[in-house]
């Protein structure tokens, strides 16, 4: 099967699993965009895991690491809905949560991606 066929497989899979995800997550009818750090942050940890598994252990075959890291969780994971939902807060004047927001998403998706790691690299 071409590449291409799994990277768009993962990607089906992965923006259904952001959609119920992020709803999930988002519960509550709150200002802040918990759903999409939640997913973003979520989302970074299974790729540093993959990724980490897949360049020191071996784990994965170049198929299931496309369709896993481009396709599951490159859909998965909603880094353009972060900064439009950034910006909004922007427009609105919430200065304060516009900033947790950035700060959020970069240090736990930073932290995210490093326990993936260490998780990747002790299995």
């Amino acid at each position: 099967m071409p590449l291409w066929l799994y990277i768009g497989a993962g990607g089906f899979i992965g923006a259904i699993l952001r959609y119920w995800v992020s709803a999930w997550i988002q519960m509550g009818g709150i200002t802040f965009p918990l759903g999409t750090l939640g997913v973003n942050t979520i989302g970074s940890f299974i790729l540093g895991f993959v990724l980490y598994l897949s360049e020191f252990k071996g784990i994965f075959s170049e198929e299931a690491r496309m369709f896993l890291a481009i396709g599951v969780l490159g859909s998965f994971t909603t880094m353009s809905t972060f900064s439009y939902e950034s910006l909004k807060l922007l427009e609105q004047n919430q200065i304060m949560l516009f900033l947790a927001n950035v700060v959020a998403t970069l240090v736990l998706t930073l932290i995210a991606v490093y326990l993936g790691k260490i998780l990747g690299t002790l299995w």
